[in-house]
Formats: structure tokens, sequence, C-alpha cells
């Protein structure tokens, strides 16, 4: 395995779950990964709740934008390791063949951009969202890479998206 893995986060709006993946990552995984996130159907626009989870959460948020999976699927593109789907709609969708056929696996989190209700519940949901991805990816960062081989990461990639 490499000592630099680019990992893309894939939801169907990429305006939120695939969103605070893509800025919790690239906070918590530096120097080693960078995050992208891409949605199937993009929304055209950052969630402007989950940009406040972010910022709240002392998280960057400059140069996050709601993009096509397409653009990660060029032959110029950054070569992705790790392919996680963050929504139930992108993991039944087909998605595009990845150059260097990376690693995936499913970590779903209920949507919290459909949630109706008080400014306060939304926010919740939000931060119900935020707390589920960034204990998701507190567990892959802490995987024995260099010690596992590639069954034992997939299986191990899949438990987490269960946890």
């Amino acid at each position: 395995m490499p000592r630099h893995y680019n990992v893309l986060f894939l939801c169907t709006g990429n305006s939120a779950r695939s969103i605070l993946a893509e800025a919790i990552l690239n906070q918590k995984g530096k120097p080693n990964f960078t995050a992208y996130s891409a949605g199937s159907h993009p929304a055209g626009r950052v969630n402007a709740v989950a940009l406040k989870t972010l910022e709240a959460a002392k998280l960057p948020t400059a140069g996050l934008h709601s993009k096509s999976w397409d653009e990660f699927a060029k032959p110029d593109s950054p070569k992705m390791n790790f392919v996680f789907t963050v929504c139930d709609n992108a993991a039944n969708e087909i998605c595009p063949v990845w150059p260097g056929r990376p690693m995936t696996a499913h970590w779903g989190v209920p949507d919290p951009a459909v949630v109706t209700g008080t400014p306060e519940q939304i926010d919740r949901a939000f931060r119900d969202a935020f707390v589920v991805l960034e204990r998701r990816i507190g567990l892959f960062l802490s995987l024995p890479f260099s010690s596992l081989d590639q069954l034992a990461l997939r299986t191990e990639l899949s438990q987490i998206g269960k946890s």
C-alpha cells in the first residue's frame, strides 16, 4: 500500500454527507490522506447547514463545492485508493469505473438535508451525521494499512460502515 491515499466520498447530491466526510478526513488525515467528494446528481451547491456544522467544528470550508462523480472517472483525475458511498441512493446506483480500481465500501448515513422541523432539529440532524462520519473516519484512520492484506482490509472497511 502507498504512503499517501486518495479517498472519494460519494452521495447523490454532494451537498451534505459527502461534503462533511471530505472536510473531516482532509483535517484528520493530514498529511497521509487527501479526501474528495462527489455526487451522482450533484445539487450544485453545498447545504448551508452542512457548512455551519463544519464551521462549528472548526473545520475549513474553503473550496468545498458540489460536483459530479464524472470528474473523478476521467483518466487524468487523481487515482483513488478508496471510494466510500455515504448515502443509500449512491450505493445502489451504477458507479463509474474508477481508474486504478480502488477499494470500495458503503458507509450509509441518514440524510440530514431531508429533515424538516425547527432549526434546532435540523441542526441536530447535521450534528448527528457529522458525529457518525467523524467516528467512522477515526476508525478508518486507525487501521494498520501496512499489515492488513486486501481481504482483511475490505472486511474492516465494511465493518466500519456498519458501526
